[in-house]
């Protein structure tokens, strides 16, 4: 029989045990951080129609989706979460209560070319909040505050999250007449730090912005200082309406980042943080790693106003922010920043000398279960050697041995794997041992 070689998919990820691990507990400590914050899960289908799904999408969004017929029915696999959020809030408007806080974790598909750090499925970790009619800015300055925690937790060393208004842009474009290329512009600088200021000039100049225009959005993007510093010295360079409007939000965000008591080291404004999507309106954001630069962002999202628009005639604003897991953990592990894991969640592997011992076996493994110990079993006929083996190629710490000895005196040997001491406890003992 000819033999298919077990491939997969390039731009598709899958993991070892011991990075599966890893993996999930890196999913496990953003879900514990953002149900802190009170935010709900939500889980949304993988495939939807392609008339709902690409009702806003276009350009390059619509090259990259995954589309398919099943008979004469149009499908789409999601290419964000963020969409389908519109989706959903928009059907189940009357059922839920606003604000509405959601985090979903789950995968996306995205056709475009695989490359380092790039992947078609993947995996992201959202937060968005939705309002109805309104939502307050305090929540602009709140979705930054879950994800300083979020990696303060993840403890991947200092980070930056990079904030800026998009409102603050397209007013001081329009103020240099160039409101018919906004989005256009906003496309080129969002790519200034894969490219670099004179690839952006550049493609500026090849997208009809005159050379005098060019210099000042470069030298506007390039004003430096503090927070507050950076604040002052924008508020003289426009009277634009809708620029002196971004300005007073960015204000009011970074003061109430000041109240949920977020150090100012962790986040600044960035006025190259533009965000290529079209559905951003107002705040937006871009988290890096300090250390490791040419991980490029590990975190993004901002407001918008319109994206329900397609669904419904309710004005439903949100904010959100979404990490690219898949994505960031692959170059965490490539860079080394992720330390080696063990293979087996088990804490400790019970093992029988013989058959004959396998009910007293269990009835140990079951209390251990039962007390919160992950507990393994060793049922295969073979030397103590190649068990004990087996343990520690899995990393399992601790192998409990029961024999007829044992069994006789109501005990376990437990073996310490890393000290090689070996002693003869009772169950009560065992687990004391194992919980401490």
């Amino acid at each position: 029989m000819k033999k298919v070689e077990p491939r997969i998919l390039s731009g598709f990820m899958e993991l070892l045990p011991q990075d599966q691990i890893q993996f999930n507990q890196m999913v496990d400590t953003i879900r514990r951080v953002y149900e802190e914050y009170g935010f709900l899960p939500l889980d949304t289908p993988t495939i939807e129609l392609s008339e709902v799904l690409l009702a806003k999408a276009g350009g390059e969004t619509e090259k990259q989706i995954y589309r398919f017929l099943k008979g004469d029915t149009d499908l789409s696999l999601r290419f964000d979460l963020t969409v389908p959020l519109a989706r959903y809030v928009s059907a189940h408007y009357n059922d839920l209560v606003f604000p509405f806080k959601r985090y979903q974790i789950s995968k996306v598909f995205r056709g475009e070319r695989p490359q380092k750090g790039r992947f078609r499925e993947f995996y992201q970790c959202d937060i968005d909040i939705i309002g109805n009619e309104s939502l307050d800015l305090v929540y602009d300055a709140e979705i930054p505050t879950v994800i300083y925690h979020v990696f303060q937790e993840l403890q991947l060393g200092k980070f930056t999250i990079r904030i800026n208004n998009r409102k603050v842009l397209t007013g001081f474009f329009k103020s240099l007449g160039l409101e018919n290329q906004v989005t256009d512009i906003l496309r080129v600088i969002d790519k200034i730090d894969k490219i670099g200021e004179e690839a952006v000039r550049e493609e500026l100049l090849d997208q009809k912005v005159s050379k005098d225009s060019v210099d000042t959005i470069l030298s506007f993007l390039q004003i430096s200082g503090s927070v507050s510093e950076k604040l002052t010295k924008l508020k003289e360079l426009s009277k634009d309406p809708l620029y002196q409007e971004g300005l007073e939000e960015l204000e009011k965000v970074f003061a109430s980042l000041k109240d949920f008591q977020v150090p100012e080291e962790y986040y600044t404004l960035d006025l190259t943080i533009a965000r290529g999507l079209d559905y951003y309106t107002g705040t937006v954001y871009e988290t890096r790693l300090d250390d490791y630069p040419s991980l490029g962002s590990i975190c993004s999202g901002g407001r918008y106003e319109n994206l329900t628009e397609y669904y419904t005639d309710q004005h439903l604003p949100g904010i959100g922010i979404s990490i690219g897991l898949t994505r960031l953990y692959s170059q965490l592990k490539e860079v080394g920043i992720l330390k080696e894991n063990q293979t087996s969640l088990a804490k400790i592997l019970l093992v029988p000398m013989d058959k004959e011992n396998s009910n007293y076996v269990l009835d140990i493994a079951t209390y251990l279960r039962n007390h919160g110990i992950k507990t393994d079993v060793y049922y295969q006929e073979k030397g103590m050697k190649q068990k004990i083996k087996y343990a520690d190629r899995l990393g399992i710490p601790y192998v409990g041995v029961i024999g007829e000895t044992e069994v006789k005196e109501n005990k376990v040997a437990l073996k310490d794997l890393e000290t090689g001491n070996q002693e003869l406890v009772t169950k009560e003992e065992l687990l004391k041992r194992l919980t401490n």
